[in-house]
């Protein structure tokens, strides 16, 4: 193996030097390393350059990226959400690259507009309910979850959370600023408790019957099934998933993307381009998608098998650059309605 992997504690500065040489690639990765690294030492065996990788979380690898600047080792940054990629643009520590290939296979919609990130996986964010307590025909857009008629039934976790804070990008976005104020005040309004945890806290809180309703990502639903807790097994068993704005006239369900990008301090920058055109090939997305219980971003690539029972959908095929450029009128929006 020609896969050289470091781990850095989250939230901290310090972790081991890597390389800057040719025949390397160094990766920066807010993937965890079991979801990551094996596509790494295959790229690794294939192409004869030695992959040097350091995970942690989002935020403090971008801030380790700031502090670095030009000094960064860093040849490439993997992190999820639109939102996150456009923090890493927005902050001077991405530049903007293409290749033929990426061009060619990975969808307009789901890249930088201006070629600073590419995705690799994408994620829906979609309604999941308990059916014993919610018939399916309740349901029909994101939009009608600030209807009275959920006053009380609805989980939903901080507004701090870059998921939910794109989501509501989108919808600024597709319906407006007055629009999205209005259906924010109707959707806190809503709430069974005041927002807390994760996404699989919000799915557990459904089947436990805590309230009828929540926004996840569809991986996490993924995960539950796919797991070795049978508790975890009795949350997905007791849970349905629901697509929203199906409509023929509407725009489907709100869909994000793990992504990655060539940061500006990148030395070797023909290795890491080399390594994300591995990473949108067919092999390589059936491999990642399955590992991630998330989408492809490659058209022609099927779900992985644990997402088949969750049927096709028609999804949103909006430009995820607009996510970052309305993050922050999303964030003011969301403290306006009182989501905290």
């Amino acid at each position: 193996m020609k896969a050289t992997l470091a781990t850095l504690v989250t939230g901290s500065m310090a972790a081991p030097m890597l390389a800057s040489a040719a025949g390397e690639v160094n990766v920066y990765s807010a993937r965890k390393e079991a979801l990551i690294a094996p596509a790494l030492e295959a790229f690794s065996e294939k192409h004869d350059v030695t992959v040097n990788l350091v995970t942690g979380s989002a935020d403090a690898l971008l801030r380790r990226l700031q502090v670095e600047g030009s000094a960064s080792p860093a040849d490439v940054f993997i992190t999820v959400d639109a939102g996150r990629l456009y923090r890493a643009k927005d902050a001077g520590v991405l530049q903007p690259f293409e290749t033929p290939v990426l061009d060619d296979v990975v969808p307009d919609h789901l890249h930088d507009r201006d070629g600073y990130w590419y995705g690799l996986s994408q994620r829906a964010r979609v309604i999941f309910y308990n059916p014993e307590t919610v018939d399916a025909d309740e349901l029909s857009t994101y939009e009608d979850l600030a209807d009275p008629k959920w006053k009380g039934r609805i989980c939903a976790r901080s507004s701090s959370n870059i998921y939910n804070q794109s989501l509501v990008a989108s919808m600024i976005e597709a319906d407006g600023k007055e629009a999205t104020q209005e259906w924010l005040n109707g959707f806190v309004a809503n709430f069974a408790r005041p927002p807390f945890g994760g996404d699989t806290d919000q799915l557990k809180a459904v089947a436990a019957g805590v309230c009828d309703v929540t926004l996840a990502n569809t991986y996490y639903f993924g995960r539950l099934g796919q797991s070795d807790n049978a508790q975890d097994r009795e949350v997905y068993e007791a849970l349905e998933l629901f697509w929203p704005n199906q409509a023929e006239d509407d725009r489907g369900a709100h869909v994000n993307v793990s992504g990655i990008g060539l940061t500006q301090s990148a030395t070797n920058v023909d290795n890491a381009k080399l390594l994300v055109e591995y990473l949108t090939n067919h092999e390589s997305q059936e491999w990642y998608a399955k590992v991630n219980n998330e989408y492809p971003v490659v058209e022609g690539v099927a779900p992985p098998a644990s997402l088949q029972p969750f049927g096709e959908f028609k999804a949103d095929s909006m430009s995820l650059s607009v996510l970052g450029d309305n993050n922050r009128m999303a964030v003011e929006m969301m403290d306006t309605a009182g989501w905290k």
